[in-house]
């Protein structure tokens, strides 16, 4: 079981690690989070004032790219900055799903084919000026 250093003082503790990414997390990890990160925003760098503004435990490397669900990977966070940095990812991920299935050939073709206005009769008005003169 990995060891991690205690916030509050004296021997390193166990660290805390999900059965699953659903697990809850146990409130005495809220607070060693907390406390390591120093009351601090991971996002937003802004000293978060407890009964005033309203945070949550980030993913500071996000599930769906490869993170774990484990105390080291976890940073307090204001709600406003959290729901914009998952926005941002969730964005960035959506991307990265288009172009593996675009490259993997399961993107679907497009139904409607791309119509053009064609060429200009370019021709036509070149006569029209050699007969003038």
């Amino acid at each position: 079981m990995p060891m991690i250093s205690d916030p509050f003082g004296g021997r390193d503790v166990e660290e805390w690690i999900g059965s699953s990414p659903d697990a809850k997390i146990p409130d005495r990890i809220r607070d060693r989070v907390f406390f390591r990160a120093k009351g601090i925003c991971h996002v937003s760098g802004r000293k978060i004032i407890v009964p005033r503004d309203r945070w949550e435990l980030e993913h500071v490397k996000p599930l769906s790219m490869g993170g774990q669900h484990r105390e080291s990977n976890l940073a307090p966070a204001l709600v406003e900055e959290h729901k914009r940095k998952t926005a941002d990812e969730a964005c960035a991920r959506a991307k990265a799903d288009r172009i593996r299935r675009k490259h993997n050939g399961t993107w679907p073709k497009t139904k409607a084919p791309i119509r053009s206005r064609g060429f200009g009769s370019t021709r036509h008005h070149e006569r029209e000026e050699r007969q003038e003169p």
